[in-house]
């Protein structure tokens, strides 16, 4: 049994903390080839997220904890719309659909998502950033 716990957040918080891009994985599929990419993705304040997408795949974040913006923009790199994540206000997650450009700003200290998208895994290639 995998439990997702506040030690495990705490753990992967603390990496995160440690990181020069303050922000880390901790998957909970059994690899990278795997059907659906499941992870939970510890971010933390001043860490950069380029503006991209994800041709072929939407993309589901629930924030367990923390606080965070979701941005989203058109081709022109101009932001369309953006909703703040927050547990304590009710607002607890985002679907992003394939192809969206989006991006994120981490507001709170501790924050950690649950991050759901199609498998295999593919690194983003440099039409896939703005």
């Amino acid at each position: 049994m995998r439990l997702i716990n506040e030690t495990l957040l705490d753990e992967v918080t603390q990496q995160a903390k440690e990181s020069p891009r303050l922000r880390m994985n901790h998957n909970l599929h059994d690899s990278l080839d795997a059907k659906a990419q499941r992870l939970l993705n510890a971010l933390e304040p001043g860490t950069v997220l380029p503006i991209h997408r994800h041709r072929h795949t939407s993309e589901t974040y629930v924030l367990l904890r923390g606080k965070i913006k979701v941005m989203y923009y058109n081709n022109r790199k101009e932001e369309t719309e953006q909703v703040v994540l927050d547990p304590k206000t009710g607002s607890y997650g985002v679907h992003i659909p394939a192809g969206q450009w989006h991006t994120l700003e981490v507001l709170e200290s501790g924050s950690v998502i649950l991050e759901v998208k199609d498998g295999p895994y593919t690194p983003l290639g440099k039409e896939d950033v703005l």
